[in-house]
């Protein structure tokens, strides 16, 4: 099972890294969540997928079917909650890193770290570019911000040693060969999916409308000849 560790990311920096890398623009609407489950709608770029995620304590797992921007538009608005950022890749050499730079519901700036084994998640080292971790706070998980709000950040500063080091990843970064997009989707994929684990909540007064999902089920399912 993979594990993510996320970092909170000064604005100054997030903004350098968002003049020197192409991103993608997301978008998540999340459904009320089941004890056992939980839905949401992404959109990349010109991309939807309807994402159901099982909470299973022995197999969680996550599939993603991919829908219409039609069907994902529609079902964008009868989510309990939206979040719309960013996300661009940076190369680390021995990992890949993902900044998500939120527009809505405000201003944020995260960057995580997926790893495909646990073993690897306590041996990572943070680049000095890095803020503060957050990856045991719950408010600063994708479905909580959709939710909730944004959380409260703390005040940073950038450092000299920060900005030097942000500064070398990049360039070193422009002076190796592009990384093909199969392998830019391959690392956005595993820190969205990863950073986007929930916990089980309580949505009290939320309802989806299963007429919707059921019709869209049945259209995405394979029609005999």
């Amino acid at each position: 099972m993979s594990s993510t560790r996320v970092f909170l990311l000064a604005s100054g920096l997030a903004r350098l890294i968002e003049r020197e890398r192409a991103g993608d623009l997301v978008r998540h609407g999340y459904f009320p969540e089941h004890p056992a489950r939980s839905l949401h709608v992404q959109v990349t770029g010109d991309t939807g997928h309807l994402v159901l995620a099982s909470h299973s304590v022995k197999d969680p797992s996550e599939d993603a079917t991919e829908i219409s921007p039609t069907q994902a538009e529609a079902l964008l608005g009868l989510t309990a909650g939206q979040i719309e950022y960013r996300s661009i890749v940076v190369d680390l050499g021995d990992h890949v890193a993902s900044l998500q730079r939120f527009v809505t519901p405000g201003p944020l700036d995260l960057v995580s770290v997926a790893f495909e084994h646990d073993a690897a998640v306590g041996e990572f080292q943070p680049p000095a570019w890095f803020g503060p971790e957050v990856s045991a706070d719950p408010s600063y998980r994708l479905r909580a911000i959709a939710v909730d709000g944004l959380p409260s950040v703390p005040e940073g500063e950038v450092s000299n040693a920060a900005l030097h080091n942000l500064l070398d990843a990049l360039d070193h970064r422009d002076q190796e060969a592009e990384a093909s997009p199969a392998q830019q989707a391959q690392g956005l994929a595993r820190s969205e999916a990863s950073f986007d684990a929930e916990e089980p909540q309580e949505l009290d007064g939320l309802t989806i409308e299963d007429s919707v999902i059921r019709d869209l089920a049945r259209s995405l399912q394979p029609r005999g000849r």
